[in-house]
């Protein structure tokens, strides 16, 4: 089959192409760079506005004219792609607005891809109208949205996906679900919003190479090393404060059997690296299921605090802290679970090889690729 793939966060599509791509299948990724982190994509959406004088420039247009120069040169470089990015028999959104353009662009790329092509279906992955609006009502015990509520982060508060919320967004939303095929969640922080929705098609977790990320048993021979990886802008949403505030505790009691890295904002080639050397991985807090760090970081034999709360040891039948940490928005549990691993290192061996057998039970990325393709065959037109 041809497949077109619309949009990239965290490496997801990249992964789901090179299952595919195994199972003897012709994948395109259409995509802007997520962020910094610079993914390979087959044809890439530029962006002109990112920095300096073009960025001031666009800004005052927007706020004078609600003119936004960066989503219509989006819109142009789709318009020249469309017949190549014609007749596919699955297209696969990652997201309600892939490009980050105003409401309005997004609903016309997806109309031009969509226009030229059958089968569509979307992913949610991240910040969503369903996702956000669910977050919003306080159906969570707690959210990415927490930070938000409780005043901590009045900073970058577009990491939020606010604007979802907003008239136009929904807007959209509606728009694009009166014409998809369905919407697969890629984990547990979007399946439980979803549950009961018409379109709603199902979990399928997300795909993860392998092949490429290879266990590496821990070796522990001195210091425990604990890595804390930093997106600037995601600083409160991830829980990154807290997981500060749980490091110092730490530090003044073990400060001699413990090395901790902390980086901020690195592409994603360089963040791999920087973590290599590292036993004990900080991910997230505000989470249900693991994110794609996190799971990228157990296949490599990390032992990683992220989301992994009791909806996530239901749905695997798993039992607590024996894959990942589950990490709640309390610097004194954090720091407890962490002094448990630093008095108990062989239980760092035993949760590295347990997070490797998971990852490639659950997770392996043509097993993954497999669970796509019947997913679109059940509800294709």
């Amino acid at each position: 089959m041809k497949i077109l793939l619309v949009g990239e966060y965290s490496r997801l599509h990249n992964s789901l192409k090179e299952g595919l791509e195994k199972l003897n299948h012709d994948v395109t990724i259409v995509a802007a760079h997520d962020g910094f982190k610079k993914y390979d994509v087959d044809f890439l959406i530029k962006k002109k506005y990112q920095k300096g004088p073009k960025r001031k420039i666009k800004n005052l247009i927007y706020r004078v004219s609600g003119v936004d120069l960066e989503s219509i040169n989006i819109k142009n470089q789709i318009k020249k792609l469309r017949p190549q990015l014609s007749n596919y028999d699955i297209v696969q959104f990652i997201n309600e607005a892939p490009f980050g353009c105003t409401a309005k662009i997004e609903r016309d790329i997806f109309d031009l891809i969509s226009g030229c092509n059958s089968n569509i279906y979307l992913l949610s992955c991240g910040t969503d109208y369903t996702s956000v609006s669910y977050a919003n009502d306080e159906k969570f015990r707690y959210s990415i949205l927490t930070p938000y509520k409780n005043g901590k982060d009045t900073t970058f508060l577009s990491a939020y996906g606010l604007k979802f919320l907003e008239p136009e967004f929904k807007a959209l939303h509606n728009h694009i679900y009166k014409k998809i095929n369905g919407v697969i969640a890629s984990d547990l922080d979007y399946h439980i919003p979803l549950k009961n929705h018409p379109k709603y098609i199902g979990l399928i977790p997300n795909p993860i190479n392998t092949e490429i990320l290879k266990f590496e048993k821990p070796q522990i021979e001195d210091k425990i090393v604990i890595f804390h990886g930093i997106n600037s802008h995601n600083y409160f949403k991830k829980g990154n404060d807290i997981f500060d505030k749980a490091l110092e505790i730490l530090k003044t009691k073990y400060s001699e059997r413990v090395k901790i890295i902390t980086v901020r904002s690195l592409p994603y080639k360089d963040y791999i690296k920087a973590y290599n050397e590292a036993h004990i991985i900080l991910d997230q807090v505000y989470a249900y299921d693991q994110g794609y760090n996190a799971l990228e970081a157990m296949a490599k034999g990390k032992v990683v605090f992220t989301g992994a709360e009791k909806e996530w040891l239901d749905h695997y039948n798993v039992k607590e802290d024996t894959i990942a940490i589950n990490a709640i928005p309390n610097e004194n549990d954090i720091a407890k679970k962490l002094e448990w691993l630093i008095k108990n290192p062989e239980k760092i061996i035993e949760i590295s090889y347990n997070a490797r057998q998971f990852i490639e039970e659950h997770h392996n990325y043509v097993k993954s690729a497999k669970l796509y393709l019947k997913t679109w065959k059940d509800n294709n037109n």
